[in-house]
């Protein structure tokens, strides 16, 4: 049923029990796990000047850890005998977990649900929700 599954990682979140729910899935199904992280994009690409070199050197440093942190990750499933895969896209977070799905082909998508105050909720600004409207492939929201 599920071969290529998409959890949505946010770094600067704990990721411990969305990876769990995500590590039980494959194992039942025998499924690659996509370990994908959304960074903002780069301001070149919003239409912004790219400032000072060292804006830009940051920038970059910035990236390659979070890139290493993904592989990390991935690697931490070998044991398990669960394919993983760590994936870092620069872009608009919806749209790209979106557009990630079509092309991985994939089954299910795994991300976190962020808890609201009800009036935050009812702007309804939230990816979680997003994805859910934008997309045909099932959602696993896990609450944080």
């Amino acid at each position: 049923m599920f071969q290529n599954i998409l959890v949505a990682l946010d770094l600067n979140e704990p990721t411990v029990e969305l990876l769990l729910y995500a590590e039980e899935i494959a194992k039942r199904f025998d499924a690659k796990l996509w370990l994908v992280h959304i960074a903002a994009p780069d301001p070149d690409f919003v239409g912004y000047e790219p400032g000072p070199q060292y804006v830009r050197d940051y920038r970059a440093e910035e990236l390659r850890k979070e890139h290493q942190q993904l592989q990390d990750l991935a690697r931490t499933f070998e044991n398990n005998v669960i394919q993983a895969e760590g994936l870092l896209i620069e872009g608009a977070t919806t749209e790209m977990i979106v557009g990630e799905c079509k092309k991985l082909n994939i089954d299910l998508i795994c991300m976190y649900h962020h808890q609201h105050p009800w009036w935050q909720e009812l702007l309804g600004s939230h990816t979680d929700f997003h994805v859910i409207e934008k997309t045909k492939v099932p959602v696993l929201t896990v609450p944080i």
